[in-house]
C-alpha cells in the first residue's frame, strides 16, 4: 500500500504543469487566430532542438486538444526530425496559457506573452515563454520577421530578465525540402 501511495504521489506531481516563471500572457486570446504554421525565428538553446534549422510548428485543433507538430532539419545528421505533441488550455481558452506535452503525462507551460496582429486580425508574430526563463521562442508566420517586431520582442525578453545574447537565430533560408 505504501508503494502505491508513493507511486500515485509521483504520478500526480508529474502530471502537473509547473511554471517557475509566470509571465503576463495574451488576454483576450483567440486560438483560431493562432492555429496554423509558424516559423521559429529565434529560441534559447535546449537539447530537443539543438543543431536544428528550418524549424516550424504546426498547430491544429482536434476536439478540445491542440495538436502540435514541430519539425526541423538536424544539421549534424542532415535529416528532418519531427515531434508530435498535444496542448490544452490551463485557465480558460481566452488567454494564451497552455500546457504542452511531447512525453506522455509530462507537461510544460506554454505562455504566449505577446502577439502581433495583422489588420485582418490574424496573429502574425508571437513571443512565447516556456515554464521558466530557460525557454523562449520568437515565432512568425513567415520565415523572416519585421525588424521592428524583432527588436520589440528582444526588448520584452530583456525586461523579463532573459539574456537575449543567448538567443539562437534559426536559419530559415533555402534548403532542399524532401518532405
Amino acid at each position: 500500500m505504501r508503494h502505491l501511495s508513493i507511486w500515485l504521489s509521483i504520478m500526480s506531481l508529474s502530471a502537473c504543469t509547473l511554471i517557475d516563471k509566470p509571465v503576463t500572457v495574451v488576454k483576450p486570446f483567440e486560438l483560431n487566430l493562432y492555429l496554423g504554421t509558424w516559423y521559429e525565428i529565434a529560441r534559447l538553446d535546449h537539447s530537443f532542438e539543438r543543431n536544428m534549422s528550418h524549424v516550424t510548428a504546426q498547430y491544429t485543433l482536434q476536439g478540445s486538444k491542440v495538436v502540435v507538430t514541430n519539425r526541423g532539419f538536424k544539421q549534424d545528421e542532415q535529416q528532418w526530425d519531427e515531434a508530435n505533441g498535444k496542448a490544452y488550455f490551463i485557465d480558460g481558452s481566452d488567454q494564451g496559457l497552455l500546457k504542452v506535452s511531447f512525453f506522455g503525462p509530462f507537461y510544460g507551460a506554454y505562455q504566449i506573452h505577446d502577439v502581433i496582429q495583422a489588420p485582418n486580425g490574424q496573429y502574425t508574430d508571437a513571443l512565447v515563454i516556456g515554464p521558466n526563463a530557460q525557454y523562449a521562442w520568437i515565432l512568425s508566420r513567415t520565415a523572416v520577421i519585421n525588424s521592428n517586431t524583432k527588436q520589440g520582442f528582444i526588448n520584452k525578453l530583456s525586461a523579463l530578465g532573459i539574456n537575449t545574447n543567448n538567443l539562437i537565430w534559426v536559419d530559415q533560408g533555402a534548403l532542399k525540402d524532401d518532405r
